[in-house]
């Protein structure tokens, strides 16, 4: 699992060693960008997977399983970086607000595409746990939004915006 504070060097901050800043300059890098978006997709992962488990378990239907595979996905993507947050010292109220400025774009974003391409995928909304068409359509969703969304953190942390507000905490 990614963490935040294993970040080297965020938007916004000078570079130490040229005491340049990359805020707003188009300076943030793709491996920057695809750290936050594995942590964002991490989260939303963990929720589209347990909120599909748990639709599936009580046997409801795609819609009411789909809108608490969102809910869960929003809510793990928060918490994680609520966690990280927390543990740079920051009070609770405070941490709850930068996750939420940080992660509620890139989450958007994220879900809007995987759950799309499920929609859209042929047979992946009636699939089972047990078949393949199921992990495989889950899958290649999550990539794709993966893709989608990494130039959403580029650009946000290129302004200050999304992970920079993390990393701000983590010095």
């Amino acid at each position: 699992m990614q963490d935040h504070a294993q970040h080297i060097h965020h938007a916004g901050h000078p570079d130490r060693a040229t005491g340049h800043s990359d805020h707003g300059s188009g300076g943030v890098s793709w491996a920057m960008a695809a750290r936050a978006t594995l942590h964002c997709l991490t989260g939303c992962a963990i929720g589209e997977i347990l909120g599909m488990v748990i639709g599936t378990a009580f046997d409801w239907g795609n819609v009411p399983t789909m809108i608490l595979a969102i809910v869960l996905a929003f809510f793990f993507g928060y918490t994680l970086t609520l966690r990280s947050v927390l543990r740079a010292g920051v009070d609770f109220r405070t941490a709850f607000r930068v996750a939420l400025a940080a992660d509620t774009l890139s989450i958007a974003v994220m879900e809007l595409i995987d759950n799309g391409v499920i929609v859209l995928w042929p047979g992946a909304m009636d699939a089972m746990l047990s078949d393949v068409l199921f992990w495989g359509a889950l899958a290649i969703s999550l990539a794709v939004a993966f893709v989608v969304t990494t130039p959403v953190n580029k650009w946000m942390i290129g302004r200050g915006k999304g992970h920079a507000v993390v990393h701000r905490y983590h010095h």
